[in-house]
């Protein structure tokens, strides 16, 4: 059974929003297109959502550090954001323009650490309900997309690949933050060499 995973598409990573990513309305009309496909052939879907709280750690705000640094957060190495989707405020909801997921899973709600992957947090301490629900579901493949390249669908398929998941990444249906300008082309090669298959969306039946 396979699964299309859809990555933080959320207001404040998408354009206009406190962390916004070039060019992220972009890749809405792919992730619908998917969506609509997959409904029709009756398959899962899913959709993560950062949901932090006001205080979280990772904001340069609440740790005195500076947007777009690298520092140490509870011993790992920590890039300082901006506040972004906060719990239950505008900037966590969905983009309005993507179509409605019914199956959510949160997570970043921890202050003391950030969580990239929808699996895990970063210290790999805290896992989330993602794994639990595909388990149900008997999902075993994975389409993933979304929001960010380089850091939140990265680490989510790397997750998923050490978990056993056969995954495609769907290289349209992605933008990245990159802090440095090639940060996700190498992470898309990351991935590859990790096990992704990667594919365009046109290239789902």
């Amino acid at each position: 059974m396979k699964a299309l995973l859809i990555i933080d598409v959320q207001n404040d990573f998408c354009e206009g929003g406190n962390l916004a990513v070039k060019n992220s309305l972009e890749i809405i009309p792919v992730i619908n297109n998917l969506i609509k496909k997959f409904e029709k052939n009756n398959d899962f879907i899913i959709a993560t959502k950062d949901w932090h709280p006001a205080d979280h750690k990772s904001f340069a705000s609440v740790s005195n550090t500076k947007i777009g640094e690298v520092g140490m957060l509870n011993g790992l190495p920590q890039v300082w954001w901006p506040d972004h989707c906060i719990e239950n405020t505008k900037g966590s909801e969905f983009h309005k323009d993507l179509l409605p997921v019914k199956n959510i899973v949160y997570k970043g709600n921890d202050p003391e650490v950030d969580s990239y992957s929808g699996f895990f947090d970063n210290n790999k301490v805290h896992k989330t309900k993602l794994d639990e629900i595909l388990k149900e579901n008997n999902i075993d493949t994975l389409y993933i997309l979304g929001l960010t390249t380089d850091y939140c669908v990265k680490f989510t398929v790397l997750d998923a690949l050490s978990l056993g998941y056969k995954v495609y990444l769907v290289a349209d249906g992605c933008k990245g933050v990159n802090i440095n300008p090639d940060d996700s082309e190498k992470a898309v090669e990351e991935m590859k060499n990790a096990g992704a298959v990667i594919i365009e969306s046109c290239e789902i039946l």
